[in-house]
Formats: structure tokens, C-alpha cells, sequence
């Protein structure tokens, strides 16, 4: 395993070449903020479901206010949550001069945005963007604070169709948002520089902007403490956590 704090050269010389960088973050990045990955998020009430269960539409319609209380106590985790290192490196890279670099995440939450980051695409949708199940359209709605896990908690009516508001993000069985993912690819294939930050590359179709950005000859570089679905697709593997690797990596485009 390399060193967290010492930047593998070819990492460093890729990096302070490219004009144009994506970064594509996953569950990685954002567990290092203390907030679990979807799949550890079950304690106490909620260890006997599945969250491949509760996030989906036919769990919604079955029980929307059991799943509702689900994702407002995710909402509560979330908000307890600060950005790391990793989300703050990422800012700074951002604001240099004369790069153009381009968020794209498959994470739900807003550590990038509270980091300071413009995030280009939300692949999976987000946490706080509320929309009516109903009709569709935004919702100026808001999570109730939930300290402690509940079992159900009814959904907001929207206001002008009188549906329920759901949560903000995709759930399993349904599209990407197309806007969102097709902004992602484009980023990815037009840049000098991927970076795949704390992704297991398990979920599809997002875990395919890399593999489009290898095919198009632009250099991948993934940075997870493990090997990964994305690790065969990268050009360069860089056995570190997100909250180490990118403050080494954007101190030493300093110089």
C-alpha cells in the first residue's frame, strides 16, 4: 500500500498537467465524515430491514410514512455530518486558476456543496431536493429533525396537487436523471484528468463514466484504500482514503 501522505509521481505529474479535471465521489468519500455508507446506515429499529427494501417506489407506496422516517433520520445524520479534508481539498483545487474542475458524485448528501463546491451532477439525486410523488415538481418542503430513529413519520403534502413529497433521490428501479448523468460522461470524457474518489463501482450506470472516459484515452486515476470494481479501468491506483490523498495531492500543486 502507498503511503497516505506521499503523492505517486504519476499521479502528480497527470494531476498539475490537466486544465480539465472530473472527479466522480462515492460512499467512500462521505464515510469519512462519519456519515455510513448506505448499506451500514441500519441501527437499532431499522436493523431488521433491508435498505434495498426501503428504497424503492413499491416500498413508498406500501408505506410512505415508514419509509419517509427512514430518509428524515438519514436527513438527521447527514446534518450532523461536516465536510473532510477530502471535500475541502477538492474546493481549493476547484477555485485554482486556469482549471477546470468538475464534481460529479453518486452521493446524496451536501458535504461538497457545504465544502464550498460547485458540484457539477448528483447522479443518484439528492437528499434535500424534496419533489412532490405526485406531480413531480419541487417541493419547498423540509425533513422534521429526527434525533432518534422512528418507524413512521407522515410525509409532507404537497401544495398543489396534494401528493405526498418523497425523498430527492433515485431509487432502485428507477432512471437517472438523464440531465445529471449525461453531464457526468460528458465531463469525464472531455477532461485531461478522472479521478474516481472512494467508489466501489458497483452501482450502475454511473459506474460507467470511468470505464466511457478510459475508452475515450483520458487518464483514470482511482483513489480508494481497496481494490475496487473501478480498479481494472484505471490507468493509476492510489491505496488511500479520500481525506488523506487529496489534501497531499492539492499541496503539492501548490509548488
Amino acid at each position: 500500500m502507498t503511503d497516505d501522505l506521499t503523492v505517486p509521481p504519476r499521479v502528480l505529474d497527470l494531476a498539475r498537467h490537466a486544465r480539465r479535471v472530473c472527479v466522480l465521489t462515492g460512499a467512500g468519500m462521505s464515510a469519512e465524515s462519519g456519515l455510513p455508507t448506505f448499506r451500514d446506515v441500519q441501527v437499532g429499529l431499522w436493523e431488521a430491514y433491508d435498505p434495498m427494501e426501503l428504497a424503492t417506489a413499491e416500498a413508498w407506496t406500501e408505506d410512505p410514512g415508514h419509509v419517509w422516517a427512514w430518509y428524515a433520520w438519514r436527513a438527521d445524520l447527514v446534518r450532523r455530518s461536516e465536510p473532510n479534508a477530502g471535500h475541502r481539498a477538492l474546493t481549493d483545487w476547484q477555485r485554482r486558476p486556469g482549471v477546470s474542475l468538475s464534481v460529479v458524485t453518486q452521493n446524496v448528501d451536501d458535504l461538497h456543496e457545504r465544502a464550498g463546491s460547485e458540484v457539477l451532477a448528483h447522479v443518484h439525486g439528492s437528499l434535500f431536493a424534496l419533489r412532490c410523488s405526485g406531480c413531480g415538481l419541487p417541493s419547498e418542503a423540509e425533513y422534521p429533525s429526527v434525533p432518534e430513529p422512528v418507524s413512521h413519520l407522515e410525509p409532507p403534502v404537497c401544495q398543489r396537487c396534494e401528493g405526498l413529497v418523497r425523498p430527492g433521490v433515485v431509487w432502485f428501479g428507477e432512471a437517472l436523471p438523464q440531465e445529471e448523468f449525461y453531464a457526468g460522461v460528458e465531463a469525464a470524457q472531455s477532461a485531461d484528468l478522472v479521478l474516481v474518489v472512494g467508489t466501489s463501482g458497483l452501482v450502475h450506470p454511473a459506474a460507467t463514466i470511468p470505464h466511457l472516459a478510459g475508452a475515450r484515452g483520458v487518464p483514470v486515476v482511482e483513489i480508494n484504500p481497496r481494490e475496487t470494481e473501478v480498479s481494472e479501468a484505471a490507468d493509476v491506483t492510489w491505496r488511500a482514503t479520500a481525506a488523506t490523498a487529496l489534501p497531499a495531492l492539492v499541496a503539492e500543486l501548490e509548488f
